[in-house]
């Protein structure tokens, strides 16, 4: 089965309702990005980083970013593949809130919170709206020392 945002992502209040809850997660929490993995990251993350007036970092595939970058490759069950941001996007010392839509096996997540840190920055949290726990991405996360959070869990998947 095939989980996704899209038919949330057309619902006014189901969307608004899922920014506020990612937001209220963190925003005790001092942060000074918001990075979003590509793609529907991209918009839960920008959205995020709005309501919290920061900063946004996109988390791209290998070769779609126009400038200089930085990337850290991961593995996939048919291979290797690779994200990017670029070299300027975090600071040293930065505090960084990682975005995404969905949590399966946590390989491009872990991916983005390596290359997060590879640019010098700390990994505040990591969000998502769903999380596949038989996949163990979380669980990856949470063992690597990232606190986590998820909106829903979906069982035997």
């Amino acid at each position: 089965m095939f989980r996704d945002i899209t038919t949330l992502l057309l619902d006014p209040q189901g969307f608004c309702l899922t920014i506020e809850r990612l937001v209220a997660s963190y925003a005790d929490r001092p942060i000074d990005k918001v990075a979003g993995i590509e793609a529907r990251g991209f918009i839960l993350g920008g959205a995020v980083a709005d309501h919290l007036r920061k900063g946004f970092v996109p988390v791209r595939k290998k070769g779609k970013l126009p400038w200089t970058t930085i990337g850290q490759d991961y593995e996939l069950e048919y291979g290797v593949d690779r994200v990017e941001i670029h070299t300027d996007a975090v600071a040293a010392g930065e505090r960084i809130l990682l975005i995404d839509d969905l949590i399966a096996t946590g390989g491009t997540a872990a991916a983005a919170v390596q290359l997060i840190e590879q640019a010098g920055g700390h990994i505040v949290g990591c969000a998502f709206v769903i999380d596949l726990p038989d996949l163990g991405g979380r669980r990856r996360l949470e063992d690597a020392g990232h606190a986590t959070t998820t909106l829903c869990a979906f069982e035997g998947e």
